[in-house]
């Protein structure tokens, strides 16, 4: 067994960066990570542009400079791993954590390589890694996916996708551009103002010279082999189809906290981890949680750009218990 003062769980920018803290204010820190770092990143659609400037996704005190105004995916996984090298974090990349147990006042950690024992907890497994549930008669098929990462293989298809959100759009637009033949179907009244603002002009310019079919309203009902069934207005309407794209949003695997005893509730965010707003800590003492895991299934409300800033925050909280005399 091998025994750190501090786990961060999640290899991610936010957990990244309160490994950054930790390490600055001499705590003992571990980063255990079950792809490697960033891994939600690289598995962004590779064309991705960020929806934030670079300085507002920079960590550690490392500038992240680009020409463009917002920057691409491929340049973040080059800023990130930098910060990595420049800081020297302590991480353990490809390495699952299976059990997380709370044993006398001290945590035992097994993953897919080792067995741990530390003092604190950081969670930071943020949410893209479990998809919502598309619950219609056919949403089990091959054809269906919650990930869109290239257009290429679709040429000339018959694609649908399900969702109006950035992630939607995004797709629609990659796959437009390769000569797919694309439907979107979103059970919405209008386009979300999420959107971003500098790709939504050129989506409803395709939409409206019918490059891209967009229906509103629209809620799907059947998945086949070759076609899509969906309901808008009190029609059935079926459609030829080869692929399905179900942008549906994503969320914290639930099943994990709810395994280390981590409470579930709904909140204003909707459904959510229960934690202390002003220190991040858990319902289960010297127990994290950082970043966009905080907002349960409301992904819109902390991104990198604030989610940044929970390390410090709980940094602060683990130097306040070292110093209390009590503690065991």
């Amino acid at each position: 067994m091998q025994r750190i003062e501090s786990i961060i769980i999640g290899g991610g920018p936010c957990g990244l960066s309160a490994a950054i803290e930790q390490k600055k204010k001499g705590i003992e820190t571990l980063v255990i990570e079950k792809g490697n770092v960033v891994e939600s990143i690289y598995n962004y659609p590779t064309h991705q542009t960020f929806f934030s400037s670079s300085d507002k996704l920079s960590i550690g005190d490392i500038p992240f400079i680009v020409e463009e105004s917002k920057p691409k995916r491929n340049q973040a996984l080059v800023y990130y791993r930098e910060v990595v090298k420049h800081h020297q974090l302590n991480i353990h990349p490809f390495e699952e954590v299976l059990t997380v147990k709370k044993i006398d006042n001290k945590f035992t950690i097994t993953t897919t390589k080792n067995v741990y024992e530390c003092k604190y907890l950081t969670v930071a497994t943020g949410y893209y890694g479990q998809h919502n549930t598309l619950e219609v008669d056919g949403a089990e098929l091959p054809k269906v996916f919650h990930y869109f990462k290239e257009a290429h293989p679709y040429f000339n298809q018959n694609v649908v996708i399900i969702g109006g959100k950035n992630s939607a759009v995004d797709a629609a637009l990659e796959l437009e551009k390769v000569g797919a033949n694309v439907t979107v179907l979103y059970r919405g009244e209008r386009y979300p103002k999420a959107i971003k603002p500098w790709i939504l002009p050129n989506f409803e310019s395709l939409v409206n010279h019918e490059k891209i079919i967009m229906e509103f309203n629209a809620n799907v009902t059947q998945i086949t082999e070759d076609t899509v069934t969906y309901e808008k207005n009190g029609r059935t309407i079926k459609i030829a189809n080869d692929y399905v794209f179900a942008m549906i949003g994503y969320h914290p695997d639930y099943d994990f906290l709810n395994s280390m005893g981590i409470e579930i509730n709904t909140n204003e965010y909707g459904t959510a981890p229960v934690y202390n707003r002003e220190t991040y800590e858990t319902n289960i003492e010297n127990c994290y949680i950082a970043g966009v895991i905080a907002a349960g299934n409301d992904a819109n409300t902390i991104f990198i750009e604030n989610g940044k800033y929970h390390g410090g925050i709980i940094t602060q909280s683990i130097l306040r218990k070292k110093q209390t005399p009590l503690e065991s």
